[in-house]
């Protein structure tokens, strides 16, 4: 049965019908609180039915930083469709994300003043709970073993420095850009097998943008980490974010014009592209409101709701 932690200023919470019951830990990393899993199941099983309610504080990010920020990059099926490429010969690939990224749920996320295409993508988000070393072959059977538990993250990505200077890095570092939470839902090998029924829903200003469930999902999470770990090894704590689907704000022109633009030098092509992008109404502006949920409600499985405000850089604020 899956359990949902939270964490505030104050420490590490489990979360049960909306309201907080304090895990008595001294952790202060998530890779800490993952090793004192007693206290957690502890708090579980005896839920304070006078802690505060979910709404009467200020969460976190429960995965805590610094930490390793992974990502999958054309993971779905129909955000390989939107992105111009035939699913089934995508190749697997990942990029990392800078751990100053990661933001709580409910934070507001800050445009840089030079980005004018932001975008959205809802990803699933694993939290690794054991160490995963260079060369470990990570089989369905094991993935209990080195998946902690789940997330709803958020991708943010300045589309305009990710294409025009084929940085991603960059494009998805910037502070906030990697909203995560509410909760760190601990899950069992059960859960795990039957990740392919979560669904993950993006809305923008209550308009939904996405939605769709992992069943679209190209390389499933024991492949992923056991092609990532052919390079990079992976400790409690670390963040793995799995991909999105289909719906973004960016999308691949049609053939017609990838054709011409093919014709065209760098500087020309990308200048007439993001002229048709500017016409684009779904890319995020300042005042839009995200929500981004994942749920299973046949196995009660809700890793709760973010809900992130885009705002401009406050006046003097550094990046």
């Amino acid at each position: 049965m899956s359990t949902n932690v939270a964490r505030t200023d104050d420490g590490w919470w489990v979360e049960h019908d909306g309201r907080l019951t304090r895990i008595s830990t001294g952790a202060s990393t998530t890779a800490e609180l993952l090793a004192d899993r007693q206290a957690v199941r502890k708090a579980a099983q005896t839920p304070d039915p006078d802690g505060p309610a979910l709404g009467d504080v200020h969460l976190l990010s429960p995965v805590t930083t610094p930490a390793r920020v992974v990502a999958q990059m054309v993971n779905y099926r129909s955000h390989a469709h939107d992105s111009g490429f035939d699913p089934a010969t995508v190749p697997p690939a990942f990029f990392r994300k800078a751990s100053g990224s990661v933001c709580g749920p409910a934070d507001a996320i800050r445009r840089p003043d030079h980005v004018g295409f932001l975008d959205y993508e809802i990803e699933l988000g694993l939290v690794i709970g054991r160490r995963i070393d260079i060369g470990t072959a990570v089989s369905e059977d094991d993935l209990a073993d080195v998946v902690a538990g789940l997330v709803v993250t958020n991708d943010i990505s300045a589309r305009d420095i990710q294409l025009t200077r084929t940085q991603f890095y960059e494009a998805k570092s910037y502070p906030t850009f990697t909203p995560v939470g509410p909760f760190l839902t601990l899950v069992d090998g059960e859960e795990l097998s039957a990740l392919e029924r979560l669904r993950l829903t993006l809305s923008v200003n209550g308009e939904v943008r996405q939605d769709s469930t992992v069943s679209d999902m190209i390389v499933k999470p024991a492949r992923a980490l056991s092609l990532l770990a052919r390079f990079q090894a992976l400790d409690p704590g670390d963040l793995v974010l799995t991909g999105t689907p289909g719906g973004t704000a960016l999308k691949a022109p049609g053939p017609l014009l990838e054709k011409i633009g093919t014709l065209l030098p760098p500087a020309v092509r990308w200048k007439a592209f993001f002229k048709r992008q500017a016409d684009n109404p779904h890319y995020l502006k300042d005042g839009d409101v995200i929500a981004a949920t994942i749920t299973d409600p046949l196995r009660d499985i809700d890793l709760g709701q973010q809900h992130n405000i885009v705002r401009a850089p406050a006046h003097g604020a550094a990046l």
